[in-house]
């Protein structure tokens, strides 16, 4: 008995992902006819995590778990902007993507990042028991089944990641209230005890100071922290949010 044919058109969103014969319109494919459409897709290259829904030919919505029948048309739908999560915004990011944690926690959000290579076992493990976003530009890492959440970060400049995470996930900003070096949450702090953290001259300087109540990092306006409002004001006027000052 031949093998199922279908006809299938990708979103051009999830162009990136395949082969340039399936980048113009319908394209055909003979599938093995048991695999689910998750399946067939995914073996084409595309995560399911960048997938917001599948169609018939007559814009019908199909699931995942439906096994493709010869004839059929099917089309591929890229993810709506902004996109629901089953819970809170939280994130996990990959060793591969340091800055962008480090300026999604300056925005307020919550963002976890392993700046070690733990593999992808155990980021798929954590992201599910800590019910975070998997953050990453590894689509492999993406197709596991074991992740709570996942989105690609399609490009490699940290600017357009931002954008890129902030545009699709719409999380709540709050500036200026996490550690960009461990993801804790800030407090205002008294330069008398924060003292004996300042160096040279910084407490002759600057009045106003921040502490992190987990690994305790003291903050203040320091030299960089013009750079530092530059990208809070373009994601606030762009996003929403209230910066807070500090």
């Amino acid at each position: 008995m031949d093998k199922p044919e279908i006809a299938i058109d990708f979103a051009p969103e999830l162009h990136l992902f395949v082969s340039s014969r399936r980048r113009d319109g319908w394209s055909e494919l003979r599938t093995d006819g048991t695999s689910t459409l998750g399946h067939v897709v995914e073996s084409l290259g595309v995560p399911l995590t960048e997938v917001g829904a599948f169609e018939t030919g007559e814009g019908a919505p199909l699931a995942a778990s439906h096994v493709p029948v010869d004839g059929e048309r099917i089309a591929v739908r890229p993810v709506v902007r902004p996109q629901a999560l089953p819970g809170p915004p939280r994130f996990l990011l990959d060793v591969h993507l340091g800055t962008l944690a480090r300026r999604l926690r300056l925005l307020g959000v919550d963002a976890a990042y392993e700046n070690t290579d733990i593999g992808d076992p155990a980021l798929s493990a954590r992201s599910a028991a800590e019910q975070r976003v998997m953050l990453s530009r590894d689509r492999g890492l993406l197709h596991r089944r074991e992740l709570w959440a996942g989105a690609y970060v399609y490009s490699h400049r940290p600017a357009e990641q931002l954008r890129d995470v902030l545009s699709r996930f719409a999380p709540p900003l709050a500036p200026w209230t996490r550690c960009t070096s461990c993801n804790g949450v800030l407090r205002e702090a008294d330069k008398a005890e924060v003292r004996e953290q300042l160096r040279d001259g910084t407490e002759k300087s600057y009045d106003v100071y921040a502490q992190c109540g987990d690994c305790g990092q003291v903050y203040w306006r320091g030299a960089h922290h013009a750079q530092l409002s530059g990208i809070v004001d373009a994601a606030v006027a762009e996003f929403g949010g209230a910066p807070v000052t500090r």
